[in-house]
């Protein structure tokens, strides 16, 4: 079985940080998204790894090679970003001959049973019930638990269950056939090559499919939901560092997730704190918030903030000599 992981995407609601580093290489709760996802999906049995890259592409395949040297894995690159449909159409020499394969979204982050959905006897969509369902691709599904439909963003959605970006689909073939023919006929929908579309025409031939709940679902395209992911994952079991180092006159407060070869000093880090390798904190409080790697905290009062790779933040340092009776307010 192989993964396809699909990492192709600009991540624009991140900006600025995305500017310079792709989001699935974002730490979150100690691990860049990209690690969770393949550790995951590792855990589970798959072993081989099909990466469809584009913007700051490079950055994710150097990090692939360099924390995973062993795995079975490619690239393919994906020139112009058409939709998730296309993305997949790109890799078609990769998996066009795979009995079956999983599609993995690499911004997302769920909680669920994989080793179930990795071994369904039929084609599976991994799905959610939301507020909002219109934001996302919709499932309908029959009396008979098969699905009946699947529709991309709809303006009147019928049902509030939202596809979460997992796949797993047994009819490889089929369906790249399905997309490519949807590309040579130029049908879109909203302006992209989407997968529903796809997976629509493979149910309008009769082929059985299946939706499985998940606990949770954090789609990380957004600072918020980025940070919230981060707290969550901190409090379960397995993600905090444990036995940390005494940093000098430092007083932490768990979970925290603190790198290699940082420097901290005079602060207070946590809770729900992510720190990246060789870090330096210097006379600050950081809670609720992701330091990425090489950065530089100098006096300053953090929270609720994502810091990228190789930032300074400095604080205002003052000097005073202050009569009697004398009022001075630095908060405006």
């Amino acid at each position: 079985m192989k993964a396809i992981i699909p990492v192709a995407g600009a991540g624009t609601r991140l900006r600025p940080l995305t500017y310079t580093q792709p989001k699935p290489l974002i730490p979150v709760a100690g691990k860049p998204i990209i690690d969770l996802i393949v550790d995951q999906l590792r855990g589970a049995g798959v072993e081989e790894f099909v990466f469809i890259i584009g913007y700051l592409g490079e950055k994710i395949k150097d990090h692939i090679e360099s924390k995973y040297p062993k795995l079975k894995k490619e690239f393919v690159t994906q020139n112009k970003r058409q939709g998730l449909g296309h993305a997949i159409w790109v890799a078609k020499e990769q998996i066009y001959d795979s009995t079956e394969i999983i599609i993995f979204l690499g911004d997302t982050i769920i909680d669920f049973d994989i080793k179930k959905f990795v071994e369904s006897e039929t084609s599976t969509f991994c799905v959610k019930t939301v507020k909002d369902p219109g934001n996302f691709g919709v499932v309908e599904v029959g009396e008979d638990g098969f699905v009946t439909k699947v529709v991309e963003k709809p303006k009147i959605p019928k049902t509030n269950m939202a596809m979460v970006g997992v796949y797993k689909i047994k009819e490889v073939k089929q369906l790249l056939d399905a997309i490519g023919k949807n590309i040579q006929h130029d049908k879109r929908t909203h302006n992209e090559f989407q997968l529903t579309d796809g997976l629509m025409d493979l149910i309008k031939e009769g082929h059985k499919m299946t939706t499985m709940q998940v606990n949770n679902w954090f789609d990380c395209g957004k600072k918020e939901i980025l940070l919230e992911t981060n707290a969550k994952l901190l409090d379960e079991e397995g993600f905090a560092s444990a036995n940390l180092p005494a940093f000098d006159n430092t007083i932490i407060i768990d979970p925290v997730a603190i790198g290699k070869n940082c420097a901290i000093k005079n602060s207070i880090i946590g809770p729900h704190v992510t720190i990246g390798d060789n870090v330096e904190i210097n006379y600050s409080i950081v809670k609720d918030s992701i330091i990425g790697n090489f950065s530089l905290i100098d006096e300053v009062i953090l929270t609720k903030s994502v810091v990228g790779n190789d930032a300074a933040i400095k604080g205002l340092s003052q000097s005073l000599n202050i009569g009697d009776n004398t009022e001075i307010d630095f908060s405006r």
